[in-house]
């Protein structure tokens, strides 16, 4: 069953046509990765989704209901959470704090989400009291996940989430997003496709703002021309 469907998506950012005709799916209780090089138009997908962007024609339908043209808040509460590549959390706020806040902006068992983050990932519960801003990058983006997984926890956008990090920290957010498809759906931007073909079901391959391939994630680790061709993978 298809959680989020977009279909033929077209978005521009100024003069500039960044998507062109994107139409994808995303199945429920699965990882879907979106690949392509820098500019291919992969974050502004996530935008679109989340009606940062908004677009000329197209739609984005989540869990049968028509989302396009949405303000961004509503499309929030009806259960889609963001974590952006600068993971967009306010350094002066401590983790308590920065997922207070989430939980209040939250609908369903927030004291229950909470817990299952604090499970996830603890070193937010070990830094509590801790001011956002001097975390490592690895816990900035724990905490960043959090937050979205707390205050929308249908369908969770994340972009880029292993750019910067460790290779240590890479495995750990590895296997804490693994974990958290027992409770969600995710649609991932990645660029470590060591990280992504492990942790993924399916993906879509972006170049020049289009969809150029998709299919199952076992089938792309096997299909080392299109890996080459689409994403410099040798």
């Amino acid at each position: 069953m298809s959680l989020l469907k977009l279909d033929n998506l077209e978005t521009y950012l100024g003069q500039y046509h960044i998507l062109q005709g994107v139409s994808l799916s995303v199945e429920k209780g699965s990882i879907t990765v979106l690949f392509g090089r820098n500019g291919a138009g992969k974050t502004t997908t996530l935008r679109s989704i989340m009606g940062f962007n908004s677009s000329s024609t197209g739609a984005v339908h989540y869990n049968g209901q028509l989302i396009s043209g949405t303000p961004t808040h509503l499309i929030s509460r009806k259960g889609i959470g963001y974590v952006p590549e600068n993971q967009g959390i306010f350094s002066s706020l401590t983790v308590e704090e920065t997922l207070g806040l989430a939980s209040a902006k939250s609908t369903g068992n927030t004291d229950e989400k909470m817990d299952w983050m604090l499970e996830l990932f603890p070193d937010l519960k070990k830094f509590w009291h801790k001011k956002s801003g001097l975390l490592s990058g690895g816990q900035k983006q724990m905490l960043a996940i959090a937050r979205a997984y707390i205050n929308g926890d249908g369908l969770l956008l994340i972009d880029e989430p292993s750019k910067g990090l460790s290779p240590i920290m890479v495995e750990k957010l590895m296997e804490s997003i693994l974990k958290m498809k027992e409770k969600t759906t995710i649609l991932l931007v990645e660029q470590n496709f060591m990280m992504a073909s492990e942790i993924g079901d399916y993906f879509y391959i972006m170049d020049d703002g289009k969809i150029v391939h998709n299919g199952r994630m076992q089938d792309l680790k096997e299909d080392k021309e299109t890996c080459q061709k689409y994403l410099g993978i040798a």
